[in-house]
């Protein structure tokens, strides 16, 4: 199960990669319109942050401090950039996951995300499909700006 779990999260943060790279413009991972108020550039930072902290620093004591507010405060990043926090991102996954003993998804995550307890197997599994989740977000802001 965790190797499944590591492969289509390395899978899909393969794909934000490309769709980060995929802008005509570099400017336009910072457009938001209408009721459009998170960016792909602030959804980018976001969901490195987010796996960065409840994966590699939660399960793998990577040391990484998140700093959520700034995941969506912040503008213009240069795309260098935001590949390079994907990179880390898929670092910090696979490093923590493949050390992962299977019998730690039985147990109870660290921490109670949602205000109860939950196993590690469910958390890791809403992580997947939240970056799942906001990517599509990604693809479809790109395609409406692309045209």
């Amino acid at each position: 199960m965790i190797d499944s779990i590591n492969k289509v999260i390395q899978r899909h943060l393969a794909q934000l990669k490309k769709e980060v790279s995929a802008y005509n413009r570099e400017s336009d991972l910072w457009v938001s319109q209408g009721e459009i108020a998170n960016p792909a550039g602030n959804l980018c930072l976001h969901l490195c942050g987010n796996l960065q902290h409840f994966i590699g620093a939660v399960l793998g004591n990577t040391g990484y401090i998140r700093q959520r507010e700034h995941e969506f405060a912040a503008r213009n990043v240069p795309v260098a950039e935001l590949l390079q926090a994907i990179d880390d991102t898929m670092t910090a996954v696979a490093n923590t996951l493949n050390n992962l003993e299977q019998s730690r998804l039985a147990e109870d995550y660290p921490l109670q995300v949602f205000g109860e307890p939950m196993t590690t197997e469910f958390f890791l599994i809403h992580l997947t499909s939240h970056l799942g989740y906001h990517l599509g977000q990604i693809n479809y802001h790109r395609r409406l700006l692309a045209n």
